[in-house]
């Protein structure tokens, strides 16, 4: 059995050619927050978002799951007009040969696929009681694998759940199971946030090291540590010759205390110590769309950003004791690390404080053309704005908050694919087979 422990974080020569890059996965672990959720058109619009920042790949959903497949559809035709230009999309699959295949079935142009299963003695003996044991893991993902390769999925990368407490000998074998079979990356999971900087940073290292496959990060943070964990295992797989692939979540929404933030990962890899200004990051990540990402995720969660959240919380730029004042005052990096103006802060919000036409689901005709007039739209025919107006309606039905800009300019700009982000059928679901 190899061992991990030990050495702290270190510094060692890079090869060039490797580089971090962002896995963003609000779209599929963030909206798995308990009580919490969104509606089809507000991840459109998070994949727009994100996109529009440069982010390498959004995992924006469960191909195996029907009331995703219009959505799922939808947006891979954004990608085919160009209106998603640069994010790829990845789905998300239990390492079932069966499910990679109703994946293939539900959503025919899925490109991208992450598949996931258990790897930790925990869970395998907590979840299936003696019917598996750790061989029955690694041929289960091998056959997910060969029946996604057979399918024709172009990327494929293989999740191993609760990574961080599966044995090292364990976690090596599957890697190179995984790798045998045509896996693109590896993605370690510290699925219950267990993981330290220190030991990630040693573990990812030796991983990369020994099996030569790229690496996914992806840290829960039910200890408070999951961006540093992502930026430590970052280190540890570049050091290790491979390049890294960090799971982030917008405003760090995921399950029980949340996953990696986005923004905060990202500033980290940026602007901290570690990496001590190595351009180690994709070059195509957009901070000035921070601000503007971050809100509209707020805004769709219904989560109030905390006021001293990296970079983006109402307090991150604010200064109020006497010293801290004239020090920023008189040169912005006594007291900042960097500048609100990189995340796309700085410009003044203008707030409604008379009539304020909102529209939703029982909007009428004149209101709807005094808001879309704001927002410099103009239709041809009466019924093209009326047909405008019913999406709307249907819209709101499933956001139950009131249609901000984007999502707005979205209905009418692609009004085909709003129409099919926003039907759901479920009395022509096929009840007798379970995806």
């Amino acid at each position: 059995m190899t061992e991990l422990a030990g050495s702290a974080i270190g510094s060692s020569e890079n090869d060039v050619r490797n580089r971090i890059f962002i896995v963003d996965v609000t779209n599929r672990d963030g909206v798995q927050t308990s009580r919490l959720g969104l509606a089809k058109l507000e991840k459109t619009i998070i994949n727009m978002l994100l996109d529009e920042m440069g982010i390498w790949q959004s995992e924006f959903g469960f191909p195996t799951t029907r009331h995703e497949s219009n959505y799922l559809q939808a947006n891979l035709e954004l990608m085919e007009r160009g209106a998603i230009h640069h994010a790829r999309l990845s789905g998300w699959v239990r390492a079932v040969a069966r499910d990679v295949g109703i994946a293939r079935e539900m959503v025919p142009k899925l490109k991208c696929i992450n598949i996931s299963i258990s790897t930790s003695d925990q869970m395998i003996g907590g979840k299936w009681n003696g019917r598996y044991e750790f061989k029955d893991v690694v041929r289960l993902m091998c056959e997910a694998l060969e029946q996604a390769r057979e399918l024709g999925f172009e990327c494929i990368g293989v999740n191993a759940e609760d990574a961080s407490r599966t044995s090292d000998e364990h976690l090596i074998e599957f890697t190179h199971a995984a790798r045998e079979h045509g896996a693109e990356r590896l993605r370690y999971c510290d699925t219950l946030g267990f993981n330290d900087p220190f030991t990630v940073y040693d573990r990812i290292k030796l991983l990369a090291e020994d099996t030569g496959i790229d690496i996914e990060l992806h840290f829960h943070n039910d200890l408070g540590m999951a961006v540093g964990c992502s930026i430590a295992g970052a280190k540890g797989a570049l050091d290790g010759g491979v390049n890294a692939y960090i799971n982030t979540t917008i405003n760090g929404m995921g399950e029980r205390a949340g996953n990696s933030d986005l923004v905060s990962t990202i500033l980290a890899i940026k602007k901290s110590s570690l990496f001590d200004g190595e351009e180690v990051l994709d070059d195509s990540v957009n901070l000035m769309t921070a601000w503007k990402t971050a809100k509209y995720a707020s805004y769709a969660f219904g989560v109030p950003i905390p006021v001293n959240q990296p970079g983006v919380g109402n307090n991150a730029f604010a200064h109020e004791s006497g010293i801290h004042a004239d020090g920023a005052l008189k040169s912005r990096r006594n007291y900042e690390l960097y500048d609100y103006e990189e995340l796309g802060r700085g410009e003044p919000e203008v707030i409604e404080t008379g009539r304020n036409i909102t529209l939703g689901e029982y909007s009428g005709i004149k209101g709807f053309r005094n808001v879309y007039e704001k927002l410099e739209v103009e239709f041809q025919t009466e019924e093209e704005a009326r047909d405008i107006l019913e999406l709307v309606r249907y819209a709101n039905v499933t956001t139950q908050k009131p249609l901000v800009e984007d999502e707005l300019l979205f209905i009418a700009r692609h009004p085909d694919l709003a129409r099919k982000i926003l039907t759901l059928d479920p009395l022509h679901v096929n009840t007798d087979r379970k995806a």
